[in-house]
């Protein structure tokens, strides 16, 4: 099956970029409501991925700021714990199956190593229960 079936293009997921601050990435994983986010470069290449722990352990063990000093730290100065690993637009299933094992979600690259999309792991299950219906 084409790993493309399930993906969240570019366009409909929240991301950052690596030259963020970390006061536009806590407003954004905020509005979104979300614990982790894709990183990419500004030509799209995926970086990593940035949680809330990586954020608040970076702040408590580099910094001794406020919000407003947030605001000239930039979110590449953060120590990221463990990146979300990616697969390439042809993968199979297997492999993306496995990445989802341990990461809510996928990134997706394609050949050149830019970022295109997720692939959620809540979307990955949805398939599976109803071919199990």
């Amino acid at each position: 099956m084409n790993i493309l079936f399930f993906l969240t293009p570019k366009s409909d997921v929240a991301y950052i970029y690596d030259h963020d601050t970390l006061r536009q990435t806590l407003e954004k994983m905020e509005y979104h409501k979300y614990s982790a986010l894709p990183m990419i470069n500004k030509n799209g290449r995926y970086i990593g991925t940035i949680t809330e722990g990586d954020l608040l352990w970076g702040i408590k063990n580099q910094f001794d700021l406020n919000l407003r000093d947030a605001e000239m730290v930039p979110i590449t100065a953060i120590h990221r714990r463990l990146d979300n690993q990616p697969v390439r637009a042809d993968s199979n299933m297997e492999d993306l199956v496995d990445k989802a094992l341990n990461q809510n979600f996928v990134p997706v690259i394609d050949d050149q190593k830019n970022f295109i999309g997720i692939i959620k792991r809540k979307d990955i299950i949805k398939y599976f229960y109803e071919k199990a219906k």
